[in-house]
């Protein structure tokens, strides 16, 4: 079964360039990224890693740690930081998880039961490793992308999408379409008017199913 919003993702123990880890307890009770490759020293992978790493007063400032996955070892992991801070002008301080035997690419349904790697293999065959995850301090799933090999991805969006995410946790309110931080959010139809009132303030209804409220502070 794939997997999905709101399930909780899976733990598991695994080795990165900066130990092992388990999973569930490095995560403890912080928003997460956690964004997959399918191979070290690759170009756009490697600009990537490089956007990650430029972020990090970002992520920081969210409270979010971000770890990276690749299904090479430990010392290939290791090597590649040294090209992705040349690239990038910046210290890539997360680790990253050794996938060689594809555990986590598979827990995390990005690659089919029967996968597996072929000597001599090129990124092709673990192309789908291409994923984000954005999990959130109950350890479950709020976001997930995949992107295909020949897109980069837009960490701007990452962010903004997690800036959403982290607004709107647990409280009856959404980002609309195009949404950026300060901007109107739209309150939930669990609330009527005025519940929604009371506890937004002035409301902007466009419909009546669709009422925009100043964005909480």
């Amino acid at each position: 079964m794939s997997l999905r919003i709101n399930d909780t993702v899976p733990d598991f123990t695994a080795q990165t360039d900066q130990g092992e880890i388990s999973f569930h307890d490095w995560l403890g009770d912080s928003w997460a990224i956690l964004f997959s490759h399918p191979k070290d020293f690759t170009p756009v992978c490697t600009t990537e890693f490089g956007a990650v790493a430029q972020l990090a007063p970002e992520w920081e400032k969210r409270g979010t740690k971000v770890i990276g996955i690749s299904v090479d070892g430990v010392e290939e992991h290791k090597g590649w930081k040294g090209d992705i801070e040349s690239f990038a002008g910046a210290t890539a301080g997360f680790p990253i998880i050794a996938d060689g035997d594809l555990k986590v690419a598979k827990l995390f349904d990005m690659l089919p039961a029967e996968a597996y790697l072929p000597d001599g293999r090129t990124p092709a065959d673990s192309a789908t490793v291409r994923s984000v995850f954005i999990i959130g301090p109950d350890k479950k799933l709020k976001l997930s992308m995949t992107y295909p090999m020949t897109i980069g991805r837009n960490f701007a969006e990452v962010l903004r999408a997690l800036d959403a995410l982290q607004l709107t946790y647990g409280v009856p309110i959404a980002a609309p379409a195009n949404w950026e931080v300060g901007q109107d959010v739209i309150v939930a139809t669990s609330l009527n008017d005025e519940q929604a009132r009371e506890k937004y303030g002035e409301l902007d209804i466009k419909l009546p199913y669709l009422r925009f409220a100043k964005s909480p502070a």
